[in-house]
């Protein structure tokens, strides 16, 4: 199975492609007719499958990326660009949905709707109640990817680890606020949605001793793969579909999920009130949700998709691996973000740059 990717030109650099290779930005923030602008995160979406869907449809898509949630809230409320499709995590969905910026769909009477699993339906409700404002796209886990010649699994049972790593320089950290706030969180007995500033002072201690203590290699997102990978560190901090990714390429790494849980995420797709061509943006989401195209996503991406056909085709390697295919049990004890008040959000934002600036 022949996967693609490609390298961000910088760490939080917006690339516009469309499928067709251009690298260049449209001339406005309009789209022209039979156009749509999509903003997603970086290399989660098959390019050859956009080049089919321009090819069936006719439709031009204008493709940016983006690294983090909320890189992406601060790109899309610049304003600069009418956005037509948008996928982001569940907490940022829930967000925009609560600020109004999120266009009512009639998802459900979509052709391709049929084809989604309801379990995970299910789970969307927690940011979507009446699955009115978003479309799930992909979902997985917050863990560790480890390489088992240096670490082995009972070591990795535990968020403590990450704090007491008899190691200097191995660790990598994701460079996202909720994410790296998650480990120190649940190490401490607290919610990863946490709001209480004390308690967010007192992770943000641990993370910051950590430092200290000359724990972390680097703070990664897509990065993170092609490390390991290279073995520039022993563990890390990571998506679910990226250690798959990783597992693929080098054989000694692992990924493992503590017991004392972590976070389950749903990104999701969703239509922004700047959309300019709602019936191409709808054509667009049935597309995304076609059995054959789930799976080229799927295959592409390796992270587990909602689409029913995705998990009853894909090989037993991968259905028994925990970084694609994780278990009931995994998901009963994780917990899904849900969205910060601005309040509690610059809450965050100071203790994370305070984190970095040590």
């Amino acid at each position: 199975m022949i996967k693609k990717s490609f390298k961000c030109i910088a760490a939080t650099a917006f690339v516009l492609v469309s499928a067709a290779g251009c690298g260049s930005a449209p001339d406005s923030g309009k789209n022209p007719e039979n156009t749509i602008t999509v903003l997603n995160y970086g290399k989660y979406f098959d390019e050859e499958a956009l080049e089919q869907f321009e090819e069936e449809t006719g439709i031009t898509v204008r493709y940016e990326e983006y690294e983090s949630p909320e890189e992406m809230y601060t790109k899309y409320k610049a304003g600069s660009i009418d956005y037509d499709v948008i996928c982001s995590s569940e907490y940022m969905v829930q967000k925009l949905i609560e600020e109004g910026e999120v266009l009512e769909s009639d998802f459900v009477h979509m052709e391709n709707y049929k084809n989604l699993d309801e379990s995970i339906l299910n789970l969307c409700a927690s940011y979507d109640s009446d699955h009115v404002y978003s479309l799930p796209y992909f979902y997985g886990t917050l863990g560790l990817l480890y390489n088992t010649e240096e670490v082995d699994a009972a070591t990795v049972s535990s968020w403590d680890c990450l704090w007491n790593l008899p190691v200097k320089n191995e660790i990598i950290m994701e460079n996202s606020v909720r994410d790296t706030f998650t480990p120190a969180l649940v190490s401490l007995g607290y919610s990863i949605n946490e709001t209480d500033e004390e308690r967010l002072k007192e992770a943000v201690e641990i993370l910051t001793q950590q430092k200290k203590d000359d724990l972390v290699y680097a703070y990664y997102v897509d990065e993170t793969s092609d490390a390991m990978i290279g073995e520039e560190a022993v563990i890390a901090l990571c998506y679910s579909g990226e250690a798959a990714l990783a597992m693929e390429e080098n054989g000694k790494l692992a990924y493992a999920i503590p017991d004392e849980g972590s976070n389950l995420w749903i990104d999701s797709w969703f239509v922004p009130k700047t959309c300019q061509n709602r019936e191409a943006a709808m054509e667009f989401l049935n597309f995304t949700c076609r059995n054959d195209i789930a799976e080229k996503n799927f295959e592409y991406v390796l992270y587990s998709s909602p689409v029913r056909s995705v998990s009853e085709n894909m090989p037993e390697e991968y259905r028994n691996n925990p970084a694609i295919n994780p278990g009931s049990e995994v998901v009963k004890n994780c917990e899904i973000y849900t969205a910060l008040s601005d309040e509690v959000t610059a809450v965050y934002s100071r203790l994370w740059q305070e984190l970095l600036s040590y």
